[in-house]
């Protein structure tokens, strides 16, 4: 089967095969390979070649069918590969059966692929109404991928591990992240994929492909110096508490009291402008915490001139459970109380007809309460902290909301972002340096630093660039201490949110539509 095509530098004739086995094969190994472009590997030129391998294997065949397998085998990989740790909390932690557990997260992995294979049937059924090799492969398949990412961070409540723009944190696609946020980096860098894909493919160099190529890496780099935010008020001191309890032991009767005493022990250790404890550092409700507990904890903070932040499961009434974080501020005789509200699915909430699947683990799992979208930030002397509590940070365009509403409203924007988790849920796996690499692209698109306190890691500082400023070990029972500059100011994501990137693929795709559209009618 030949494809011809319009674009005279790409050359005329495009030999078009069907799928091999082959071909499928390299697609699989492409997409497992992607996981090393992650952190803790942190080779990001991989996820380039390996994108440019399935642009090649793309534009090899014309059938749309085929242009699905790639897709789906190429993304169900790259998730089985990137996200293989949800076995450890799965058969490790919730007891479910090795081999039940090992088909449930090839299950999850194969599913979601699906996505990846719509995305490039999509682009081949575009392509087919082009006949332009450059168009499809530079333009289309990109603009597919991406959306492909960010169906995944919201269908079925989202899970956007490992999408394709994290893996940028640290290379010239990150000057984007303030612009685009992370959909739109990994967009560019898919597109930056397809270049070298098209030169792989026609097997000469092309010199328009090598034009778009260095222009997206240098304006990636040259915006990386930007700086779209800048100080406000005075530095903090801050004490972040990573108490390294086992996950086997954290909700375990036995050893709560001994958590307790812990991370009383820890909290008032020393005094700070803020101090910061992991998600449920605290494994009761809050009902059944012993008399003068919490008491004694905000007499430390109110006697010390501290700030201190606490993760404990709240309730409010008989049967309505919050994931939250309790604060005691400087001056303040009231309680600050932040509420998670974007919930992970069999983690913290069961959907409808789960009950089973849930059923079949040892875990203490149940339904909690949702807390609102917009909650007020607390204040730390010069600065004010917004928490998010562990799995909330993937979702950038939230974070972003909440302080583009803070600043329509006039009411206290937040200069400093705070992270508590325990993912001990995963183990001693690259789950813990991934988390934290998601945690460094927030601080890019919204030009705040972001303060992580963890169960097991990584607890750590990052800058306002996404940098790292300091770092526990993990694994280790420690406090960090560090001082932290809060920031001013807005980057276009904290307004645009991920509607530019996702607009202008969506208009893009429309394009071989309106072509076709136009032949006919002048026909």
């Amino acid at each position: 089967m030949v494809l011809p095509a319009s674009d005279s530098a790409a050359g005329s004739i495009i030999v078009v095969r069907p799928l091999s086995w082959s071909a499928l094969l390299l697609s699989l190994l492409a997409g497992s390979a992607t996981v090393f472009a992650f952190a803790p590997f942190g080779a990001w030129p991989v996820q380039l070649a390996c994108l440019a391998l399935l642009t090649h294997l793309f534009l090899n065949t014309a059938r749309a069918r085929d242009a699905f397998l790639l897709g789906w085998s190429f993304g169900a990989a790259a998730l089985l590969a990137g996200t293989h740790w949800l076995y450890i909390s799965l058969h490790v932690y919730g007891e479910m059966p090795m081999m039940l557990a090992a088909a449930a997260i090839l299950l999850l992995a194969s599913s979601l692929g699906l996505l990846y294979g719509l995305a490039l049937w999509v682009a081949s059924w575009a392509a087919t109404r082009t006949n332009h090799l450059a168009w499809s492969a530079v333009a289309l398949m990109p603009a597919c991928w991406m959306l492909a990412d960010w169906t995944r961070g919201w269908i079925f409540t989202g899970f956007s591990w490992v999408a394709t723009g994290y893996a940028h944190t640290a290379s010239p696609f990150a000057g984007y992240a303030p612009l685009f946020g992370v959909y739109g980096v990994g967009w560019l860098v898919s597109m930056a994929a397809a270049c070298l894909g098209l030169m792989m493919h026609l097997r000469r160099l092309h010199l328009p492909a090598i034009g778009l190529l260095l222009s997206l890496v240098v304006s990636g780099a040259l915006l990386a110096s930007k700086a779209w935010t800048e100080p406000v008020g005075e530095p903090i001191k801050t004490r972040l508490l990573q108490g390294n309890v086992p996950q086997q032991m954290k909700f375990d009767a036995g050893n709560v009291q001994a958590s307790l005493s812990l991370y009383r022990d820890m909290i008032t250790a020393s005094p700070a402008d803020l101090i910061a404890t992991p998600e449920t550092a605290l494994p009761l409700l809050s009902t059944q915490l012993p008399a003068g507990y919490v008491e004694q904890l905000a007499h430390f903070a109110w006697d010390s001139n501290s700030t201190l932040l606490v993760g404990v499961p709240w309730t409010t009434a008989p049967g309505i459970y919050l994931n939250s974080v309790i604060g005691f501020s400087l001056g303040q005789s009231t309680l600050y109380r932040y509420d998670k509200h974007h919930l992970v699915p069999f983690g913290e909430f069961i959907p409808p007809g789960a009950r089973w699947f849930v059923d079949l683990m040892s875990m203490p799992l149940g339904d909690f309460g949702s807390g609102a979208l917009y909650q007020a930030p607390i204040d730390v002397r010069d600065q004010w902290v917004l928490p998010n509590i562990c799995y909330e940070d993937l979702f950038g365009e939230e974070i972003a909301a909440q302080i583009a509403a803070a600043i329509n409203r006039g009411s206290p924007v937040p200069s400093i972002l705070l992270n508590v988790s325990n993912i001990a849920w995963f183990g001693d796996t690259i789950a813990l340096p991934q988390h934290l690499q998601i945690s460094q692209m927030r601080t890019l698109e919204t030009g705040r630093p972001m303060l992580r306190a963890t169960n097991t890691g990584a607890t750590a500082v990052i800058d306002a660039r996404g940098q790292l400023v300091a770092r526990l070990p993990a694994f280790t029972r420690a406090t960090l201490e560090a001082s932290v500059q809060g920031m001013k100011g807005e980057t276009p994501y904290l307004w645009l949110g991920n509607t530019l990137p996702v607009g202008l693929a969506l208009a893009l795709l429309t394009l071989p539509g309106l072509k076709r559209f136009r032949r006919s009618k002048n026909g």
